[in-house]
């Protein structure tokens, strides 16, 4: 049994590393990309919507409650970020009386303005709830991105106008390379206003 553990953990390390290394280039654009949408939406007083399901929705929390407090550096605005995973009631009414698919898309109809985000996280990319909503929000001008995994023919992957793919199709390290892509996002985002700061003050 301990051998068995070992080269478990091993091989799943590897596998996590691999796929970081695999994705290395597309991420430093596509994260590029994304840090100017973010901080584009924050200088307009615009909103950041994040959603998923199961282990993708407490990314989507998390991404909110990093993006609302991890990025906080006095001398710039704060970012306007809502989780439309945290509403439980509204989720559980909605997916009740219409249907699971709707439990985003319904929040988004009350919420979302035109030029806000809209962030879809989704380890298959074909979870009908977030494919919808973030229909409805390229529909009516809002920023649409997606994170998804396993096939590259998802269907968020041809629907969100911005993609991040973790070609894998095991859930588990599909997540696990979300989760980092998050942090790494906000902690650049963080660190950029900080290095804004410190090249002012030395000028």
């Amino acid at each position: 049994m301990p051998n068995f553990r070992t080269q478990f953990v091993k091989e799943y390390l590897s596998n996590v590393i691999q796929l970081l290394t695999e994705m290395e280039e597309d991420a430093i654009s596509k994260i590029d990309v994304l840090a100017t949408e973010l901080l584009k939406a924050r200088e307009n007083g615009k909103t950041i919507f994040i959603m998923g399901n199961g282990g993708s929705a407490t990314t989507a929390s998390h991404f909110a409650g990093d993006l609302s407090k991890g990025t906080i550096v006095e001398g710039f605005p704060r970012f306007r970020a809502i989780a439309l995973t945290d509403n439980i009631p509204n989720m559980l009414a909605w997916a009740n009386d219409n249907g699971y698919e709707y439990i985003f898309v319904e929040q988004l109809k009350n919420l979302m303005e035109q030029g806000d985000v809209v962030i879809g996280i989704s380890g298959s990319g074909n979870s009908e709830n977030i494919i919808r909503a973030i229909e409805y929000a390229n529909e009516h001008n809002a920023v649409t991105i997606g994170l998804s995994g396993f096939s590259e023919n998802n269907k968020l992957m041809n629907t969100a106008k911005i993609n991040i793919h973790a070609p894998s199709s095991c859930m588990q390290r599909v997540e696990d390379i979300h989760l980092v892509l998050q942090h790494l996002l906000i902690s650049l985002i963080r660190e950029e206003m900080k290095h804004e700061i410190i090249s002012k003050d030395g000028l």
